[in-house]
């Protein structure tokens, strides 16, 4: 049987099911074994590096952005957002990242520089949506984070 079009999933496509916000084996079924690992290392850095800061919760953004799990205290911390079989991470970087970011620019990786200079700059900052699809895009997100916020747990 082959399905209508429209049912076919394809990389990328949100989880748009506004009946329930997502549990750890729905966003492992969508996302896969290869993405889930990262998103559960990543998750699990975040815990370990801010113990108790955070409680991260799930927004619902609309048919069209679909489900994203928000880590905020204050300000944001990052979003991490569910895709089909990858996921992303947003990161908004204020005034003072993007000073950070520029005094270590040689030191990023390239694709990471280009995508920050390609970022649109808002009033609130930059926003970075990072595609993690391997251990150093994780690297990456885990260091802009860490960045952004120093970690209680390495103080």
């Amino acid at each position: 049987m082959i399905l209508p079009t429209s049912t076919l999933r394809q990389i990328g496509d949100r989880i748009i099911d506004k009946s329930a916000s997502p549990d750890d084996s729905a966003v492992r079924e969508w996302l896969g074994p290869e993405a889930f690992r990262y998103w559960a290392e990543l998750r699990n850095w975040i815990d370990e590096s801010y113990p108790e800061v955070f409680a991260p919760d799930w927004l619902y953004g609309g048919k069209n952005r679909g489900w994203s799990l928000r880590y905020k205290k204050t300000k944001a911390f990052t979003t991490l957002v569910p895709e089909y079989r990858r996921f992303s991470a947003v990161v908004v970087m204020g005034g003072a990242e993007r000073e950070k970011f520029e005094q270590r620019r040689y030191v990023w990786r390239p694709q990471l520089v280009k995508l920050y200079d390609e970022a649109k700059t808002y009033i609130d900052g930059k926003w970075l949506t990072l595609a993690i699809s391997s251990a150093d895009d994780l690297h990456d997100v885990s260091e802009l984070l860490a960045m952004k916020r120093p970690s209680p747990s390495r103080g």
